[in-house]
């Protein structure tokens, strides 16, 4: 047995004393977390679902799947050390590479033995009277901490749809986001796969390759760039470990944490010559850097629509069959206001005579029946289906517990009509609590490793600040929070996001409030908020001292 299947499999012996600070989640964010707060002295219990570290590249198994984010750019930069050891194969990395990364880090710095494993959080409740929270398990676990800390994950909580008839069904089911930990071999089965979103567009070509036949079930379309994979290049590798220093800075000062080369240039302001060219450099060149290729594709639907038709063009000419291509060329929403997809061989898939493409956007999926499903009248069979049909993102985690804050107010009833939050850091009633990536920050729209970095050292400074002033609380003002709750709508119609039904605004799930949740003013321009509140003595929120005298950032 390995030395991370034997930390994995044992749950981390608690104290019986309360700690200073619980954490939720063990993925990067977890991580990094347990890290630097040990560096601080401060007493930390991390709780993990799951029976490893990793975090959605625990669960995110699937085939094909990798990341949409540059290997040297998906990474820690906190330690210099660890920049230059590790070594990534690929350009863009697999799953079992970058969970491989996370053991790593997990192991090097000896992180393990302050996780407790295959542990759910189940309850947390804030004690006013002893300004602490009180958390519980599902192994039944009560500890007591000064601050809980939220590090969840935008994309944890999986929405697997609700199909009449779907326990009937004896075939195998899988989702894209809990995926078995042993191998899937789809060879000479008939398969079903329910959805086009970014998960099914990195499965779909290998499924394909698998398969006798395959059947993709697509009520959306979605804009999707080539990835231009392959090997990891000394050469590459050498310049940016040469120079990771000034690259990191300028990831974290660009708009999505990503170096991606922006043209700083309107798409209307060139030829249409020029134009194409453009675009052609960046289709070549593969990933999303092709949503840099000028500066007002996001937020001028003229400009969107020269990008969006380019794209179209090129799906029309990798499809053989016309009807099936004009089945897959989204029309209805702007290009990138829906995650921008990453693919391998995408569309060149249905070019297979083993997979046939079905419509269900007017003919939805009617029933699962015991052998397969019916969509339209026609019933098709299966001996296996696959759901790529996403997550409940950003909330969901953190709604599925039962978090109360002062006076037992719950944050559902408080989120009940949307999520609020100061800075996506804290919310307001819930005092010591703090969320990494949580809604009302970049999160989902950057590069997740520069932003969780961001975060914990945000939260992990304030704990420090509040020490060093003798100080045990802090908490958001309301109108703090109300007026960040307002400049991120603001500032998210401002562009063509909210044009689109996606899940930044809570549209794939049912009954979920309509509000674009994420920050899209940038990863710079965010990270210059979030210094310039602290640079104000915690401007916008509420410090508490020991004798419950409170301190605002006017003091």
């Amino acid at each position: 047995m390995s030395n991370q299947e034997s930390s994995s499999s044992q749950r981390a012996k608690l104290s019986p004393d309360e700690v200073d600070v619980v954490v939720v989640g063990a993925g990067f964010s977890g991580l990094y977390l347990l890290h630097r707060l040990r560096a601080l002295g401060m007493r930390t219990q991390v709780f993990e679902t799951a029976s490893g570290v990793g975090g959605t590249w625990y669960w995110n198994r699937y085939p094909g799947a990798r990341c949409d984010v540059e290997s040297m750019q998906y990474s820690y930069s906190f330690s210099e050390e660890l920049q230059q050891e590790w070594q990534w194969s690929e350009k863009f990395s697999a799953q079992p590479e970058i969970l491989g990364y996370a053991d790593h880090v997990a192991d090097r710095f000896d992180l393990r033995h302050d996780i407790q494993f295959n542990t759910e959080v189940t309850a947390a409740h804030f004690n006013e009277a002893g300004r602490c929270w009180n958390v519980e398990t599902s192994h039944g676990d009560r500890v007591s901490a000064k601050f809980l800390v939220m590090a969840t994950g935008c994309l944890s909580s999986t929405r697997m749809p609700d199909f009449k008839g779907l326990e009937s069904y004896t075939g195998k089911t899988y989702h894209t986001g809990m995926w078995p930990h042993e191998e899937v071999d789809f060879s000479g089965q008939r398969v079903g796969i329910v959805g086009t979103g970014s998960s099914a567009i990195q499965a779909i070509p290998v499924i394909a390759e698998q398969a006798a036949h395959l059947t993709v079930f697509q009520r959306t379309p979605n804009y999707s760039i080539p990835s231009r994979n392959g090997p990891m290049t000394p050469e590459y590798e050498h310049d940016w470990k040469s120079d990771y220093e000034s690259f990191r800075a300028a990831a974290r000062g660009s708009k999505n944490g990503v170096l991606t080369n922006p043209n700083e240039v309107s798409a209307l302001a060139v030829s249409e010559e020029e134009r194409q060219q453009v675009y052609e450099r960046r289709w070549e060149g593969g990933g999303t850097y092709f949503m840099a290729a000028f500066n007002d594709l996001a937020t001028n639907q003229q400009s969107n629509d020269t990008a969006a038709a380019f794209v179209r063009d090129k799906i029309r000419n990798i499809v053989d069959d016309p009807e099936v291509a004009e089945l897959l060329v989204a029309k209805d929403y702007p290009i990138g206001t829906k995650r921008i997809c990453v693919d391998t061989n995408y569309f060149e898939t249905f070019n297979r005579d083993n997979v046939t493409l079905v419509d269900v956007r007017d003919a939805p999926i009617e029933e699962i029946t015991e052998t397969g499903l019916v969509t339209d009248g026609r019933r098709f069979e299966f001996d296996a289906i696959v759901f790529a049909t996403g997550f409940d993102a950003m909330t969901g985690t953190l709604l599925k517990m039962d978090i109360q804050g002062r006076g037992g107010l719950t944050l559902g009833k408080k989120w009940e009509a949307g999520p609020r939050t100061y800075l996506g850091l804290m919310s307001e009633g819930f005092p010591n609590m703090f969320m990494i990536t949580g809604p009302g920050s970049p999160s989902v729209l950057s590069n997740m490793m520069v932003s969780l970095q961001q975060h914990v050292d945000w939260v992990v400074d304030s704990l420090e600040y509040l020490r060093s002033g003798g100080l045990d609380a802090i908490e958001p003002l309301r109108e703090a929070e109300d007026e960040w709750v307002e400049h991120v709508n603001a500032v998210a119609h401002q562009t063509l996001f909210p044009q689109a039904n996606s899940w930044y605004m809570g549209a794939n799930i049912p009954g979920k409030p309509r509000l674009f949740m994420p920050y899209i003013g940038g990863v710079g321009t965010y990270r210059e908020e979030c210094d310039e509140i602290v640079a104000k003595g915690y401007k916008g929120f509420r410090l508490q001292k020991s004798a419950h005298r409170e301190v605002t950032a006017a003091e």
